[in-house]
């Protein structure tokens, strides 16, 4: 019979899921907050979590730590908007300090709206390259979509983060009726500016104002107009998450595919996500969790609820986005991190 470990070691037993499947990969949410409204990614007018709620900068690189002990070796941070969280400096700074040793990797996923400011730090503390979501390079269009962004400010933080040395992924989401004349401009810019481009379909993920499925578009159907114009063709090519890579005739940029409703990826998903309330949440379209930050702050049996988590993740997301239909999920997108 295995020793029970007391209850505030850390465990070093790697993380494999009920299905075989070994997670390496930890999306760790730092807030809900965003400075942005998007509209497929939350309503107008949000209620946040209170201070009480959420773990603190220290908890969270606590945590972290337990993870990459039991084999995490991507830690991507996430939000909500993650640089407007206070204290991110000094998280990046931890979790970038146990780059090898143990985590091969620290990135962040930002709208950019921050970035400029808080670039040269991410770059300090080890991050080598970053997500930013920009939906479209039309002003009016980026205004629109998310209610109340500057697209200037979001491309000076793209000029910053190259700066800075990182590098760059541009992240699109396919919005039918909304950017579907944008795809040929973002990649031209991707091409200009030393960037990788991936487009993503929307998921149905909390209540939005609207119906989601009124601007869902298939991302072979999205990308039909480039390949009238160009030919790309599969390349062998892995970051830790599930986006599948293509090449593009005539361009530097490397062009990736995450297609959640049109072709499920789950059968390969290495990933884990933590939020800032302290759940794990063994998928983005499930509500099963286990909530950690109690049997944090209580020196409870942390790893236990770890290996909780990984005997009930599913074999696969239940994604669905047809007129009228409710969310899989009825938290949005920036409760979880993506």
């Amino acid at each position: 019979m295995a020793a029970t470990l007391p209850h505030n070691a850390v465990s070093s037993a790697p993380l494999i899921d009920g299905h075989g499947r070994r997670i390496s990969y930890l999306r760790l949410s730092v807030t809900d907050r965003c400075d942005l409204r998007c509209r497929y990614c939350m309503a107008e007018d949000m209620t946040f979590l209170p201070k009480s709620a959420v773990l603190s900068i220290e908890e969270m690189g606590e945590i972290a730590e337990r993870f990459v002990a039991r084999g995490i070796r991507r830690i991507r941070l996430t939000g909500g908007e993650p640089l407007v969280r206070r204290g991110i400096d000094t998280l990046a700074m931890r979790l970038g300090a146990m780059i090898g040793h143990g985590l091969d990797e620290l990135t962040l996923t930002t709208n950019a709206m921050r970035l400029a400011e808080h670039a040269p730090m991410l770059a300090a503390a080890g991050v080598r390259r970053v997500n930013i979501s920009i939906d479209t390079l039309d002003p009016a269009a980026f205004r629109h979509i998310t209610r109340v962004g500057d697209l200037d400010v979001a491309l000076r933080g793209v000029a910053a983060a190259r700066e800075a040395g990182l590098a760059v992924k541009i992240n699109m989401v396919a919005l039918a009726g909304l950017n579907e004349d944008q795809l040929l401009p973002v990649l031209d810019y991707c091409a200009a500016n030393g960037c990788d481009l991936t487009l993503i379909e929307t998921m149905p993920l909390g209540e939005v104002e609207g119906d989601r499925s009124d601007h869902y578009i298939p991302l072979h159907q999205f990308i039909a107009p480039l390949r009238e114009a160009r030919a790309i063709y599969p390349v062998d090519r892995r970051t830790g998450g599930p986006a599948r890579y293509f090449a593009v005739e005539d361009s530097p940029v490397t062009l990736g595919l995450i297609t959640p409703l049109s072709d499920n990826f789950c059968t390969t998903c290495n990933r884990i996500r933590l939020t800032v309330e302290g759940r794990v949440y063994m998928c983005l379209g499930q509500d099963d969790h286990v909530d950690l930050r109690a049997a944090l702050r209580e020196r409870g049996d942390v790893d236990g609820l770890i290996d909780r988590a990984l005997a009930g993740k599913p074999r696969a997301h239940d994604f669905h986005i047809e007129g009228k239909s409710k969310p899989a999920v009825a938290r949005h997108m920036s409760a979880t991190g993506g």
